[in-house]
């Protein structure tokens, strides 16, 4: 078999990332907040980006206020200023130096997009009233109360070596030997300290599984209580499990005086550094306003706090007045103002498709922002490519991180992506989500002493045209966070 060289052309297409492009990617990922982070650290690397302030406005700009409303004049303002940007980006990119900048800067400055902006609809936006203090945290409670206590120095030092290894909820996370080893102390001294650990306010803190924590506390109660210590030193699982008969029959007491002691078990406090846990508290600034106005629903990019981003008119004068022989001055501001020009125009671009995307979604489901979940329809990506024209990659990125004020509640973009269940009866089908609600308010309605088994939240589903496998109302009630019918169910 003989090898043979040969030449041959080939012509092929391929996307090649671009920088411009990747930053164009980047920005549809971004959220409200990390945008205004960006354009801020941009501002500050790029001198020919410019914030525009409240200025008195153009001739033009009050007529295009005047058509505000109107999308025939909106759209049309749009596509114009979106031509002379390009017209001027492509004079740009070619180099030639007869351009206008006069014009083009004054023409660039004053577009905007066609989406209003919050600022537009509301100026009264609510502000952040509450003040925020230091609270006292559960290791600064106790370290307060170790050094009232009458402790020699390496006592102290192994008193703070257990403090500094609990966890949130008052637990000792390390293995206590290792804490005793660091300390230089014996076991039955360290146990001691350990002991007076445990007393501080909360009783219970440092200990090391969940049947000492209880023990401790069961010993303050006045009157002491032997049965219910004799429940939580020897019959914790069965207590768990609900199976109060077999702890009566084991202890061999009637199953009214468990249940009894039980009651008094479930006053103690199983994680007793939870009053002191700092929840911070993440406040959620939504991306987009939803608001009905009469018969239909209005679509408000929420741009509060985002500067308005313009062309620095400095830089018209420095590239008009440099001369040949400053050629690395020129190209230098000419690159600056290529890159000032696409993040603009990038971010033109993303606040657009935002709108579409949100736009395609209130238009799709419709029936939710009207009567709530229940009527949440099923959708998938590709619904709302198709409806817009765009990949679904894009609204992948597009939706990611970025959350909706509406009517009925404050929702992530990704919310309204639901798969389909179908129905029995031949109607449409249902989102995944309004089975869920549906799974959630049949639980909060059950009777406590009989909660609904899974078989039976399958059957009362069916009932109501909704067909579901067992499995699935199981994963969907895990998901829900709900425990099984034997853990919810409470015979006291």
């Amino acid at each position: 078999m003989a090898i043979e060289l040969k030449q041959s052309l080939k012509l092929s297409q391929q996307l090649v990332m671009t920088p411009q492009l990747q930053q164009a990617i980047k920005l549809l990922q971004l959220n409200r907040m990390e945008l205004v982070e960006l354009v801020n650290q941009e501002m500050m690397e790029n001198p020919v980006l410019d914030e525009e302030f409240g200025e008195a406005k153009s001739d033009s700009q009050i007529n295009d206020s005047a058509s505000e409303g109107d999308p025939e004049s909106e759209q049309r303002r749009d596509e114009d200023a979106y031509k002379t940007e390009k017209d001027a980006g492509d004079k740009l990119l070619e180099g030639k130096d007869d351009f206008n900048w006069d014009s083009y800067i004054e023409e660039f400055n004053n577009y905007s997009s066609s989406a209003p902006s919050m600022r537009e609809v509301n100026d009264e936006l609510p502000s952040f009233e509450s003040i925020l203090t230091k609270s006292s945290t559960l290791e600064d409670h106790l370290t307060w109360q170790l050094s009232m206590a009458n402790l020699t120095e390496q006592e102290t030092k192994l008193g703070h070596l257990v403090i500094g290894n609990l966890s949130d909820a008052g637990y000792l996370r390390a293995p206590f030997d290792d804490i005793v080893k660091e300390a230089g102390m014996e076991i039955e001294d360290a146990e001691e300290v350990l002991k007076i650990i445990q007393n501080f306010d909360p009783i219970g803190c440092g200990s090391r599984d969940l049947r000492e924590c209880l023990l401790l506390q069961s010993k303050f109660m006045n009157p002491r209580q032997p049965l219910a210590e004799a429940i939580i030193d020897n019959h914790l699982g069965e207590l768990e499990k609900k199976n109060y008969g077999k702890i009566a029959k084991t202890l061999k007491v009637p199953l009214e005086k468990v249940i009894e002691s039980i009651r008094l078990i479930m006053e103690l406090e199983p994680k007793p550094g939870r009053s002191f846990q700092v929840n911070d508290t993440h406040y959620i600034t939504p991306d987009i306003y939803v608001y009905k106005v009469g018969a239909d629903y209005a679509i408000v990019l929420n741009e509060d706090g985002m500067p308005k981003l313009r062309i620095s008119p400095y830089y018209k004068k420095v590239l008009s007045g440099v001369s040949t022989k400053d050629k690395k001055d020129k190209e230098y501001v000419q690159d600056k103002l290529r890159s000032a020009m696409w993040l603009i125009r990038s971010i033109h671009n993303r606040q657009k498709t935002i709108y579409k995307v949100t736009e395609a979604i209130v238009k799709r489901q419709r029936d939710f922002f009207e009567k709530g979940v229940q009527h949440l329809r099923p959708m998938v990506l590709r619904d709302v490519a198709n409806d817009i024209g765009m990949h679904e990659s894009t609204i992948s990125r597009v939706t990611t991180n970025k959350y909706v004020h509406t009517p009925v509640g404050i929702f992530e973009l990704k919310y309204f992506f639901n798969s389909k269940i179908g129905s029995t009866d031949g109607s449409e089908a249902l989102a995944s989500e309004s089975v869920k609600d549906r799974i959630r308010q049949l639980v909060s309605k059950e009777d406590p002493k009989r909660p609904l088994s899974d078989q039976k939240l399958v059957e009362i589903l069916s009932g109501e045209q909704i067909h579901i496998a067992r499995r699935t109302v199981a994963k969907y009630r895990e998901m829900l966070g709900i425990l099984s019918s034997s853990k919810r169910k409470r015979l006291i």
